[in-house]
């Protein structure tokens, strides 16, 4: 059947179990946001964009289900900007899905034109623009799929507004992936031995547990810490209270970890992000060594 660019959008949601939704209209988004209605999702009108990816992050953490931020061209899709870094960092599975203005007139500076998908290049794992209805099904089932394998994180989905407005066939995917985002990557003995040799062969040895892969590596991170006699930390997102009945309070184990100089790294769930802006501190005495099951972050 026929079904229009906007009314394709919010089917693909349903089709992977999207109920909820977090945005701010405006003009280049318009036409998805008139054919809401039609389709059985709750929207949460923010104040503010920002607020909306803020929300989405924190709507997947607790939920288990992927947050999804709605904004228009321009400066609504900017200020997504600092909410999807956040979900960079953090690791979270979100896809914000933004409006653009109509293909015919991207690049010739337009009312609220605005190149968001090289804006946020470096703070997504991935984003696309598209120009064509028949391409918003495959994008966004695409999108759905990258943020939640590997390294989960934010995806951004630039959609003109002649795409939203067209018309294309469209059939129920047959294979959606369904509410909640599946953990189900594995991590190979090998990976798990080598992290355990390092840290104990390590003079001040650290265990950086971060909330990527859930239970299972958290589990097992407080595990090699108890036989060790390991000091564990946490990120935002780890699961601290694994460790206190044998280590202390959250508060006690960060700023232990931060007093001293750290020999070695175990960081469960969370990858060393490359970045041309950090640099090691002057006075320290030598770059840590990191030990981490592996995975690819797509």
């Amino acid at each position: 059947m026929k079904l229009s660019g906007a009314d394709i959008i919010w089917s693909c949601l349903r089709e992977h179990g999207v109920d909820t939704v977090f945005g701010y209209p405006g003009g280049a988004i318009l036409p998805a946001y008139d054919r809401l209605l039609d389709h059985p999702i709750r929207h949460v009108l923010v104040r503010h964009e920002q607020s909306a990816t803020h929300m989405a992050d924190g709507y997947a953490r607790v939920s288990g289900r992927v947050g999804v931020a709605v904004a228009t061209s321009g400066p609504g899709a900017t200020n997504l900007v600092t909410g999807i870094a956040t979900a960079m960092m953090d690791s979270t599975p979100m896809v914000c899905i933004t409006g653009q203005v109509p293909a015919a007139l991207l690049g010739s500076d337009a009312f609220q034109e605005t190149d968001i998908t090289g804006i946020t290049l470096p703070i997504t794992k991935h984003n696309y623009l598209v120009q064509r209805a028949a391409d918003i099904a495959p994008v966004l089932h695409d999108a759905f799929r990258v943020a939640t394998t590997g390294r989960m994180g934010p995806v951004l989905v630039d959609i003109t507004k002649n795409a939203q407005q067209e018309l294309t066939e469209w059939s129920a995917s047959a294979d959606s992936v369904g509410p909640a985002f599946a953990r189900t990557e594995e991590f190979s003995g090998t990976a798990l031995e080598h992290a355990t040799a390092l840290i104990a062969r390590a003079e001040r040895p650290v265990i950086l547990a971060d909330n990527l892969f859930g239970d299972i590596l958290s589990d097992q991170a407080a595990s090699i810490s108890g036989s060790l006699g390991v000091l564990p930390s946490a990120t935002i997102g780890g699961r601290v209270d694994l460790y206190e009945p044998v280590h202390g309070s959250a508060p006690d184990i960060a700023g232990k970890g931060l007093a001293n100089p750290i020999g070695a790294i175990a960081s469960a769930g969370r990858t060393p992000r490359p970045s041309r802006h950090r640099r090691a501190p002057a006075r320290a005495p030598r770059t840590p060594r990191f030990a981490k099951p592996s995975h690819q972050p797509l």
